[in-house]
């Protein structure tokens, strides 16, 4: 019997690459398996999603016709986990077999012992920072970053440590304290099971995520409103200032677990459950961070599937999207107030361009080098910020973000 380990990686990887569901939702659908089961599932299925291209190319030689799209992804798996994930070669072998059709048996069998024997050479002969990164991002990551791009591609090929925001006064032990306050951990680390978890010591956010909301300088007893906030690190880093926070997110799933969250923190914003752009507040703010939806390719590293999901046609549709929140937020703002707009995103038209052609009302305030301690180099010439994930990379980089800051005049 195939277990539910790799029962569960190949509905993920279906769910993905045939159904074209997030990998999150994908996961949240599969809570009728054992917490570690379903972990494992995850890491097997991201590691196909990251180095698909790569894999594929190591198998290539090994097939003499394409086999049926779930024995595809079986030898994926297999593949990944032989290369990628250190496991036994036997438990590979025979576990991939039983999740196959029968008449496949011998194929996906002969396959994958071929591949145990051989395949770890012919893996580092490729060039799998252009296998693994679609064209039409590579191309749109050169024009953007220039030489950069390769350093971007190589380090979305690497599983990402686990980052935390610290609630004030909390320490989380044996963590890496980066320079802008950010916890690290290693990759895979469960955050379930740290200790101060259930206290609400502490919430997931990658390094480069939690600059906007810094940036943004909120102070205590300021009215501050974080729009498109779910699932809430933003919303908490804001909280934690001693603001008077409201959160708005248009989608009430989102918005429940936002309120979740705030909630394991002990911590309290007013949320509200509507579309920014059409959503008009009671009285204007002093500050407004706008983290709008994007094609997140600045998280492939968190969320490989992205690599799968996104198209070139998404991003000036998402642009348009961006710009029509930003003219919103700007109505929001009280005159002299502060506006901070970040996008997760590689794609210059989600970032740079928006920087080029603000709204009217709009003054920039330029972001400073020394603002971004130990990053430096994340501040662009214009007074922007640029981060990408090869950066900090000896302490396993960091999300891509876009930010820009202006005054309302």
């Amino acid at each position: 019997m195939p277990t539910p380990t790799r029962q569960a990686a190949l509905a993920l990887l279906t769910a993905v690459l045939q159904a074209r569901q997030s990998l999150e939702d994908a996961l949240e659908a599969q809570s009728g398996i054992a917490p570690r089961d379903r972990a494992a599932a995850h890491r097997i299925a991201a590691a196909v999603l990251r180095r698909m291209g790569s894999l594929d190319a190591v198998l290539e030689p090994f097939l003499k016709r394409e086999p049926p799209p779930a024995v595809r992804l079986a030898l994926r798996m297999g593949a990944a986990e032989l290369l990628l994930l250190g496991t036994p070669p036997h438990a590979v072998v025979s576990d991939t077999v039983a999740i196959v059709p029968r008449p496949f048996a011998g194929l996906v069998n002969a396959v994958l012992r071929r591949v145990s024997e051989g395949g770890a050479a012919a893996l580092e002969e490729l060039d799998g920072a252009r296998l693994d990164t679609p064209a039409w991002l590579w191309s749109a990551w050169h024009a953007a970053h220039g030489p950069a791009v390769r350093a971007i591609a190589e380090a979305h090929r690497r599983e990402a440590p686990l980052d935390l925001s610290l609630a004030p006064g909390a320490v989380v032990e044996g963590a890496q304290m980066l320079p802008n306050g950010t916890a690290r951990l290693p990759a895979g680390t469960r955050i379930t099971e740290l200790p101060g978890f259930a206290e609400g010591a502490f919430w997931a956010q990658d390094a480069a995520a939690a600059l906007p909301a810094q940036l943004l300088g909120a102070r205590a007893g300021e009215r501050v409103l974080d729009l498109c906030a779910a699932p809430g690190g933003k919303t908490a880093q804001l909280v934690a200032t001693g603001a008077q926070v409201v959160a708005v997110e248009r989608d009430a799933r989102r918005a429940e677990r936002l309120r979740e969250n705030l909630g394991r923190l002990r911590m309290t914003a007013d949320v509200v459950i509507a579309d920014a752009t059409a959503w008009r507040p009671e009285a204007l703010f002093d500050a407004v961070l706008l983290d709008a939806p994007c094609t997140a390719t600045g998280t492939i590293r968190r969320h490989p599937d992205a690599l799968h999901l996104r198209r070139a046609v998404d991003v000036p549709k998402l642009a348009a999207t961006q710009s029509r929140l930003l003219q919103a937020a700007v109505s929001f703002l009280a005159p002299g107030g502060r506006l901070v707009f970040a996008t997760c995103s590689l794609q210059a038209e989600e970032g740079e361009a928006h920087f080029a052609h603000l709204p009217d009302g709009l003054v920039p305030d330029p972001i400073a080098p020394e603002e971004l301690p130990g990053l430096p180099e994340a501040a662009t010439a214009t007074g922007a910020l640029r981060t990408r994930p090869d950066m900090w990379g000896e302490q396993g980089g960091m999300d891509g973000f876009f930010a820009l800051r202006a005054l309302r005049a």
